[in-house]
């Protein structure tokens, strides 16, 4: 009788844990999330965007395992599964040490100075640039949640508060494509052309897209004659 008791226990418990949505989620860790905003000014939309992106909104193994929902490693002592990741004796411990986590480290630490509490743009994009994440979208990633799931509503922002806007910077490649056509224009502008037996000064200059006068200014030339040997400027 026991074992059946138990067994349905651990199914009601599968079953609620597969209920649970994204919005049940919020609901039940927003308040948690925003005293850690007040204290911290640390935007409450980050707090719960990043701890839904890493952990499916509770429903990972290390959520439910070890009450891990940021995804951050260290030792645990789970008897249940083997993991890399650290535990914690209950959600809110995860939440909190998320936001001591960040204070410790210098290059996240810079952030809580640079950005106020309704920034969560360059919050997850600061977050990201620190190293929290090895993928390339992932701030975008906690952007999006943020966005579909309106979370920056639990910011308090106040109601003439603008958003900065970050200056657009031009892709490195494009940069890059410029400096190669600068350097080429250059070398045509300084090219330097050896005359050769049978060559004159016409002949050179229809080859180029240029005129034997514009050559002659050029190069100080005097006479149009030319010896083989010769080097002219293009």
């Amino acid at each position: 009788m026991k074992k059946i008791i138990t067994f349905c226990a651990l199914l009601l418990s599968v079953c609620f844990t597969k209920a649970q949505t994204t919005e049940d989620y919020i609901a039940e860790h927003v308040g948690h999330a925003q005293e850690l905003m007040r204290v911290h000014q640390l935007p409450a939309s980050i707090i719960l965007a990043v701890a839904i992106h890493e952990s499916a909104a509770g429903k990972s193994k290390i959520a439910q395992y070890l009450n891990n929902h940021f995804g951050i490693k260290g030792e645990n002592s789970s008897t249940e599964i083997r993991s890399s990741y650290k535990d914690y004796p209950s959600v809110d411990s995860s939440y909190n040490h998320f936001v001591s986590f960040l204070h410790s480290r210098t290059y996240f630490d810079v952030l809580f100075d640079k950005y106020d509490q309704y920034d969560y743009v360059n919050w997850a994009r600061g977050i990201q640039r620190a190293g929290y994440a090895r993928s390339r979208t992932w701030a975008n990633q906690v952007i999006g949640l943020i966005k579909k799931y309106e979370l920056f509503q639990y910011d308090e922002r106040p109601d003439d508060y603008v958003a900065a806007v970050a200056p657009v910077v031009e892709p490195t490649v494009k940069s890059a494509n410029r400096s190669r056509k600068s350097r080429s224009s250059a070398t045509k502008k300084n090219k330097i052309y050896t005359v050769k037996k049978g060559d004159n000064l016409n002949k050179i200059a229809e080859k180029n897209g240029t005129s034997s006068a514009l050559l002659m200014r050029k190069n100080g030339l005097k006479s149009s004659a030319l010896k083989p040997g010769q080097k002219i400027k293009l």
